[in-house]
């Protein structure tokens, strides 16, 4: 087999790049919808007085679902693998994201069947609202893509500079701490460039939307901190097994 050749820490890296790459893009496609959380719980939004001006409610963009998965494993490739992985990815991905919202608006311009707009007419004008759903325009191209390489190598930077103070211990410091400024940056940053700077929202909008998909994956990555262990441990058997194998047969 073709993965055979490759090392327990090459074989690492293209699986963690793997989860790095596949939420990425799941989170860039989906985070065109806003969600209100109050009632998908089944509640009333709280509506509460804020010091910008009008109310506060847990409204959310979907992209924030998953969107700590990204963080946990940008942290994890930059334990094993550096700053200089971290960027890989993150350039990398970026070129992904981009292709896929192209070939997505390519989508959106072949006409469509004509049986598949009536046996969905119930549903009014499917392709008017799969064109509206996938053709976000460049607002949110440009947001996506400016807030996720400032934060992810924001992420790295100060990582490593926690990393470099604390060396091995204090997983969970170095992992919370640039987490909780890269994900501030990202929140405030891809909800502005793409629906304040280019799109109609208001402030009120834009700051509701955004603190609560910060405070959203920073208390998620908070929960996940005894995940992070585990899955250090878990690595941490997995390319020892590989040294004392080397040892072993020299």
């Amino acid at each position: 087999m073709i993965f055979s050749q490759f090392s327990r820490k090459q074989k690492l890296f293209i699986v963690l790049f793997g989860v790095f790459l596949t939420n990425a893009i799941i989170a860039e496609i989906i985070g065109v919808k806003i969600v209100s959380i109050e009632k998908s719980l089944g509640f009333n939004p709280l509506e509460l007085k804020t010091f910008w001006g009008e109310t506060w409610s847990f409204n959310q963009t979907a992209g924030a679902l998953n969107w700590p998965i990204v963080f946990i494993t940008s942290d994890l490739i930059n334990d094993y693998f550096g700053k200089r992985g971290v960027k890989f990815i993150s350039y990398t991905t970026s070129l992904f994201v981009f292709y896929s919202f192209f070939v997505i608006y390519l989508a959106t311009l072949l006409v469509p069947a004509d049986f598949w707009i009536s046996v969905n007419e119930k549903t009014g004008n499917i392709n008017d609202s799969f064109s509206l759903i996938f053709r976000q325009g460049l607002g949110i191209i440009a947001g996506s893509l400016t807030a996720f390489l400032v934060s992810q190598l924001l992420d790295a930077f100060i990582f490593e500079k926690i990393k470099s103070k604390t060396g091995k211990k204090h997983i969970w410091l170095r992992a919370t701490g640039s987490t909780l400024v890269s994900q501030l940056i990202d929140s405030f940053l891809v909800i502005g460039i793409a629906f304040y700077i280019f799109g109609n929202w208001s402030v009120n909008q834009w700051f509701n939307v955004a603190l609560n998909n910060y405070l959203y994956k920073f208390i998620v990555a908070i929960l996940l901190t005894p995940l992070l262990y585990l899955v250090h441990y878990i690595i941490e058997v997995y390319l020892k097994k590989e040294l004392n194998e080397s040892l072993t047969s020299s």
